[in-house]
């Protein structure tokens, strides 16, 4: 209600304008014929005329009205450039301004409300250089002025930053056009002006800020390096530290583009993924997998079934096939690629030396891939219960009778599961209201249901007070809803994310800072402070996946080496994830919880396992596929899949998402019968369905009756 008189003062302004034809004195022919009156007007009424062309310049520009060109032209024409230039430079930016702040009264609220997630990356953008931005629009006659002034009100830009870069940027242009006003008897036509010689010239304009920031960045660079020499010559053309999936696909990259590569590696090579991640826990899944298949052989028509294992030869499986993956991630096959694997703990001295085994390495770039580490939460007597966590669970080889877990996303979710197959009697405990909590509801309803069966106790909402031994037991002590309550365990595993490397290596004597999440504090191109340190992996963020890492490994290497000619910016668009549970559960793009949280308008399609011929062949079918798309579009958002193979299924939908196909590409793909995937093909069924041109059938429903001459 506040803004109602505002918008309605507005409207009729508009209105006005347009319903009293008052563009007619805005034309280049009613200037020409009236110019010798307005000059006779202007001689004798010097002030009076500077003060009325002044406020009608503001009105005009502050509305947005069609007129300001015509406007500058008489400006030129009456005051001649020196006094025209003054008057309309100050009363364009002031107009300028007044319309902005229109904008900004009257629109942002709503706009940033119901688009805020897509205007996100702009917010950031405005203001982290918002100035440059609106520099660069004001010298590029391209874009419309009005336009310019009523989208930078909808952003975050400060008020007197619009009101100083528009003055300026804004310039240049104003001289070409008053100037052009000083030969108004010479011009037929505002092609005369707006020619493309005239517009290319304001283009090349444009080229100033890019060739401003460049100089701007090279100041900072300047300035941070001030007290670090750069080498006359370096020893290697890029240092990647740590040798995990980031570290790795950064060194195989620079090696395939022949430049000279070391690669340092404290520990394992292979990183997490390899020796206590990706690798073990998928083979532990896949022996605890069978065992359950086992247990539950009726349902596949087989009365019973006796199987007999050791977990410790279990666990000696999860290592042989470590071992078996190892090779791929070798110093052996690394150097055969023409990467320089080092086995020591490197120290960042500067930006362009690093220490390894009391040894110096020059180095034009260094790109830090260090990873994480299990994140211990900070809960009284937690360190002497001896914990598990994703790091030294390979070693144990007796399985925990009665196994405590802490934390309810992948990982906790996935290791309860399979322990749970095993025989372990194990409870999970969260603070939280259910498990894995960035999926839709329903997905952590049917997952917790698995477990339930499989005889995993779930405990939500229950906050940890402290650890304790009594007697020859240990206890977690826990508060819920307001009660006490304790509970007894044999073992304990952590599972309550993961913290980033980022100490002990030479980052807090430079300066490298870390975000709010504790990883590093990186921009679009993955540089820290430094532009030719890089981060990325795990310890960049905002992904913790293997497959994250790896993505973000070509674009540190390739901006690293070819920065200077080309930089690219890193693509989160499409970032795939799966939670190895059963029923397995994958997702890409959005899901409704976060479509729901960004405001972001969707409608959903569904399909159900239990109709699928395939899953019902192999006794699997609970599930379901459940897509996203644009309101009346096939455009996808998201989709997420739960049953079996569902990592594998995703696939699918990230290329399509990645290459823009929608679901009428998906539903024309011929896709093999019976599989699994046909899922995919059904969903986008059930989308065509539901998305039928309802009017049209009718249409076509009365010609096949007239058909059968009815």
């Amino acid at each position: 209600m506040k803004k109602l008189p505002l918008l309605l003062i507005i409207c009729i302004a508009v209105a006005s304008f347009f319903i009293f034809d008052l563009s007619q004195y805005f034309s280049l022919e009613f200037i020409k014929s009236n110019q010798a009156e307005f000059e006779h007007y202007y001689a004798e009424n010097p002030f009076q005329t500077l003060l009325v062309f002044f406020a009608i310049y503001v009105l005009v520009t502050g509305l947005s009205l069609p007129g300001a060109t015509i406007m500058t032209l008489i400006g030129g024409a009456l005051f001649g450039l020196g006094t025209g230039l003054l008057i309309i430079s100050f009363a364009s930016t002031i107009g300028a301004t007044l319309a902005f702040l229109f904008s900004r009264f009257l629109l942002r609220d709503t706009i940033q409300n119901r688009f805020g997630n897509q205007l996100k990356s702009i917010n950031q953008g405005i203001e982290r250089e918002g100035a440059f931005y609106l520099f660069t629009l004001r010298l590029v006659p391209i874009f419309p002025f009005f336009v310019i002034n009523l989208g930078m009100g909808l952003t975050p830009i400060k008020i007197w930053t619009f009101y100083w870069v528009s003055q300026v940027g804004m310039f240049a242009g104003t001289v070409v056009y008053v100037n052009a006003g000083t030969q108004l008897g010479q011009l037929e036509s505002l092609s005369g002006i707006l020619s493309p010689g005239i517009l290319l010239s304001f283009t090349l304009l444009g080229v100033f800020p890019l060739i401003a920031k460049k100089v701007i960045e090279l100041i900072k660079a300047k300035k941070v390096y001030t007290d670090y020499p750069k080498p006359e010559k370096f020893d290697t053309n890029l240092l990647v530290i740590g040798a995990g999936s980031a570290g790795l696909v950064t060194s195989y990259i620079s090696a395939a583009v022949k430049a000279k590569v070391s690669l340092i590696e404290r520990d394992k090579m292979g990183g997490d993924c390899l020796n206590t991640g990706c690798v073990p826990s998928k083979a532990l899944i896949r022996s605890a997998r069978f065992i359950a298949e086992s247990r539950n052989s009726q349902k596949y028509g087989i009365q019973k079934s006796e199987i007999q294992f050791d977990f410790a030869e279990i666990m000696e499986r999860v290592s042989s096939v470590v071992k078996q993956v190892e090779p791929h991630d070798s110093i052996e096959r690394y150097t055969g690629l023409g990467v320089d694997c080092i086995q020591g703990r490197a120290k960042i001295l500067s930006p362009y030396t690093v220490e390894v085994n009391g040894e110096q390495i020059s180095t034009r770039n260094i790109v830090i891939a260090t990873g994480a580490r299990p994140k211990i939460p900070a809960i009284k007597n937690i360190e002497a219960m001896q914990p598990l966590t994703s790091d030294n669970l390979w070693q144990i080889r007796e399985l925990p009778k009665r196994l405590l877990v802490l934390g309810g996303g992948p990982i906790g979710c996935e290791l309860s599961q399979s322990f749970a197959r095993l025989g372990s009697q194990v409870t999970m405990v969260l603070r939280g209201e259910r498990l894995l909590p960035k999926e839709d509801p329903e997905v952590a309803t049917l997952v917790s249901e698995h477990f339930a069966d499989e005889g995993v106790k779930l405990l939500t909402q229950h906050k940890m007070l402290e650890f304790a031994q009594k007697g020859e037991e240990k206890v977690l002590v826990c508060e819920h809803q307001g009660e006490v309550t304790e509970i007894a365990f044999d073992q304990l595993l952590i599972a309550t994310g993961r913290k980033a490397n980022i100490e002990g290596f030479g980052l807090e004597e430079l300066g490298i800072s870390a975000k709010e999440d504790g990883t590093l504090e990186v921009n679009e191109y993955l540089q820290t402070r430094f532009p030719n340190i890089y981060a990325c992996g795990d310890v960049a963020g905002p992904y913790q996946f293997t497959h994250a890492a790896a993505h973000q490994a070509w674009y540190a290497a390739v901006n690293a080496l070819f920065g200077r000619f080309k930089k690219f910016k890193v693509d989160y668009s499409v970032i795939p994830a799966a939670t190895f549970t059963d029923p397995e559960v994958a997702r890409v793009g959005f899901n409704e919880l976060e479509a729901k949280e960004q405001n972001i308008p969707y409608e959903v399609t569904r399909f159900d396992l239990e109709e699928l011929d395939r899953a019902i062949a192999d006794s699997d079918n609970h599930g379901f596929v459940k897509v996203l798309t644009v309101p009346d579009s096939d455009k996808i958002l998201g989709a997420t899949i739960v049953g079996p193979h569902s990592g594998e299924l995703i696939t699918e939908y990230v290329s399509a998402m990645k290459h823009g196909l929608g679901l009428n590409k998906i539903l024309g793909t011929i896709h093999i019968y019976p599989t699994l995937s046909e899922a995919n093909k059904y969903a986008a069924g059930e989308w065509k369905r539901a998305n039928a041109p309802q009017g049209l059938l009718k249409w076509v429903e009365k010609f096949h009756r007239w058909q059968r001459g009815l």
